[in-house]
């Protein structure tokens, strides 16, 4: 079989290293093998007719770049084959994901169930923004099923998480809270930035739709800022679309093209990221003034079961810990690194250090 001959989407037996490489390939009649990019804002038409018809739907094609972009296009499907969704919309960044997911999916008076270790501007978006066109959203424990139960209205139309949180890594049980949605009519939305489908796969394990930071580990070397939101044809490919297609927080055709072939290697960067992540978190657990660890990987992280059951790819690359002289000593341990990066991004080729509270969780109260 020919490169020109793989269907889009991928094949189902391939593997998830050969989906990041094979799914999605977009060739042209130049026939290039690495895939082109598309730097245009818009589409010509053959006649005043075609041009209509495109508009119309009646015909399928490019129109303007705002929602309709090849190399886009070629990024989404590889994508929604990693993560076994039917489609994928990719964003300007992964709050814009997160925002389009909700503004596409919501109305005045639903009611979201949250975890409450969600990223800062993730609460941020919440409160101050959502709960403007009344959204409302009540913070819950990410592991206690029965408070998620509690938490349910009638209003309640999604459920959101992060699995692992960040920083603390806390693992939610996906299968637990799918169900629970399903039963009340809502959606189950993670987020699943820190492990990507190269570590587990949301939607396989009762999740209705996926969000995604491309900025951080599907791009892996720190260039571009993207999004993206993975899930069915009706909700995602429809309605998430449609708000994409209106608003536009869109990917620029060359962000696409970094996360495009970025995914080629994810696999194996991932796999490199848990090595050297487990390694870290062994080291420190022995370690004079270190606290606590938290990392899904050590035996001692209370859902060490639960991340090996929901992450069958790895633990991850994020290692936390809490130091026994608080905040002053970790100021003090973070200006005497020599070769880490004091930077608030992850998912970079090079180790980077941050302390949380002060920075990232800073607006969050501790509670």
């Amino acid at each position: 079989m020919s490169d020109s001959d793989f269907e889009p989407s991928g094949n189902a037996e391939w593997g998830i290293a050969t989906k990041g490489v094979r799914a999605g390939t977009h060739r042209t009649e130049e026939g290039e093998h690495s895939s082109a990019i598309y730097m245009t804002s818009s589409f010509v038409f053959d006649s005043a007719e075609a041009c209509a018809a495109r508009f119309a739907g009646d015909e399928p094609g490019n129109i303007y770049a705002r929602f309709t972009n090849p190399t886009v296009d070629a990024f989404n499907k590889r994508l929604a084959a990693l993560e076994g969704g039917e489609c994928s919309v990719s964003t300007g960044s992964g709050m814009a994901a997160i925002l389009a997911t909700c503004l596409a999916t919501l109305s005045a008076g639903d009611h979201i169930v949250a975890s409450h270790t969600l990223f800062g501007s993730t609460i941020g978006l919440f409160n101050n923004y959502l709960a403007k066109l009344g959204i409302s959203t009540s913070y819950v424990a990410p592991d206690n099923v029965d408070a998620w139960r509690t938490a349910v209205t009638p209003a309640t139309k999604m459920f959101f998480v992060e699995t692992p949180s960040n920083p603390l890594t806390e693992i939610v049980d996906m299968a637990a809270l799918g169900q629970l949605a399903e039963d009340h009519g809502a959606w189950l939305v993670v987020d699943n930035c820190f492990c990507t489908p190269a570590l587990q796969r949301p939607l396989e394990q009762g999740a209705h739709i996926v969000t995604h930071s491309a900025t951080k580990y599907i791009d892996g070397q720190g260039r571009a800022l993207g999004g993206a939101v993975v899930g069915d044809a009706d909700v995602v490919g429809d309605q998430v679309f449609r708000f994409l297609r209106t608003c536009g927080p869109s990917m620029s055709p060359f962000n696409a093209w970094i996360f495009y072939k970025a995914l080629e290697t994810l696999d194996v960067r991932m796999q490199a990221h848990c090595r050297a992540a487990m390694t870290l978190a062994e080291w420190l657990e022995d370690q004079p003034g270190i606290a606590k660890v938290y990392y899904p990987g050590l035996v001692s992280h209370s859902q060490h079961e639960l991340a090996k059951r929901q992450q069958p790819g790895g633990f991850g690359g994020i290692v936390s810990f809490d130091l026994a002289g608080g905040r002053e000593a970790a100021f003090a341990l973070i200006n005497a690194t020599e070769m880490l990066s004091i930077t608030a991004n992850l998912g970079d080729t090079r180790t980077t250090i941050v302390h949380p509270a002060s920075t990232t969780h800073s607006r969050i109260s501790p509670a």
